[in-house]
């Protein structure tokens, strides 16, 4: 009689259905879920009362080595708010513009790299963020693309985290004192998404202030989100081939803080989500306006959530925060 599969065994096997199909051809989508109740508990945890910054800054960008273990290389993508004129492509190596910036690391999905996501990225950097980007070691472009590693990368991201925080004391380095250590936040794509989401359950990182979840899932990770209350953003395409609309708003159900969906009709896993310019706009205007809310604790940032994410009937808004 042949044995049962275990939970472990059985959600592995889902995750890499769920994941492997990243150029599959695209399905109908399901049909969306109901608007969900409020949360028993809306009181947010950003950070102090303040604004955030009112200028657009110029990009800066470098890499960073990191290798946890001995055998997880694990090369980042740093992108900063830097000195020079603000809309020009980002330089490398370019001076870091004054003052203390929020921490944001990204998770890329399955066969993906951290510049595929330069669109949604360097605009929040602009907005006055250092954004984080790991090439996870078993899931980036060129590497064996084992979907199961997938699981193993909170703990990547966790160890980014501390690597990229340490720069703010480090001796002679380029971004000593402008990173605000204490102001910090986890965002990721696909399986990129999987992993942000166990960053906030049995793998809570307790540094982290708020999530963004793109078109991610909770196979294998779970939803038993733990710890201090952290703000979370989705968005998902409702048309999305590889993971089922449907599977991400049971997720995002699933969180007990204040939380939004945004939802894209037309959207489907990455190419119209990350890639279409309109619907790409209202992505980065609804995502800067929840970090600056989250992280500069800008109430008015916040308040314009509801509006720029309707924006031209793109998207639509469940909205809990």
């Amino acid at each position: 009689m042949p044995r049962r599969p275990t939970p472990i065994a059985l959600a592995a096997v889902l995750l890499t259905a769920a994941l492997a199909a990243c150029s599959a051809t695209p399905t109908p989508a399901a049909a969306p879920a109901p608007p969900s109740k409020p949360p028993a508990a809306t009181t947010p945890a950003p950070a102090s009362a303040g604004s955030a910054p009112s200028e657009t800054f110029a990009v800066g960008v470098r890499q960073l080595r990191l290798n946890r273990g001995g055998d997880r290389p694990l090369p980042v993508t740093i992108w900063y708010p830097a000195s020079g004129d603000a809309g020009k492509a980002p330089k490398r190596g370019a001076t870091a513009a004054n003052g203390r910036f929020p921490v944001v690391v990204f998770s890329h999905g399955l066969t993906g790299r951290p510049d595929d996501y330069a669109a949604l990225l360097t605009p929040w950097t602009a907005a006055g963020f250092v954004v984080a980007a790991p090439a996870f070691p078993h899931t980036s472009r060129g590497t064996d693309n084992n979907a199961l590693d997938v699981l193993n990368q909170p703990a990547d991201v966790s160890y980014v985290l501390d690597q990229v925080l340490a720069l703010d004391t480090k001796a002679d380095d380029p971004l000593r004192g402008r990173l605000a250590t204490d102001r910090v936040a986890a965002a990721g794509h696909s399986a990129g998404g999987v992993t942000t989401i166990g960053l906030f359950g049995v793998n809570r990182d307790k540094r982290l202030d708020a999530g963004l979840v793109f078109a991610g899932t909770g196979i294998g990770v779970g939803t038993a989100f733990a710890g201090t209350a952290a703000p979370q953003l989705f968005v998902h395409g409702q048309a999305d081939e590889v993971v089922k609309y449907a599977a991400g708003k049971a997720v995002y159900d699933a969180v007990p803080w204040p939380k939004a969906m945004l939802s894209l009709p037309k959207g489907d896993h990455g190419r119209g989500l990350l890639g279409n310019g309109a619907a790409l706009r209202v992505i980065t205007d609804t995502s800067v306006d929840f970090l600056r809310w989250t992280l500069y604790g800008d109430e008015k940032a916040k308040a314009r959530i509801p509006e720029g994410a309707t924006r031209g009937g793109i998207a639509t808004l469940d909205d809990h925060l």
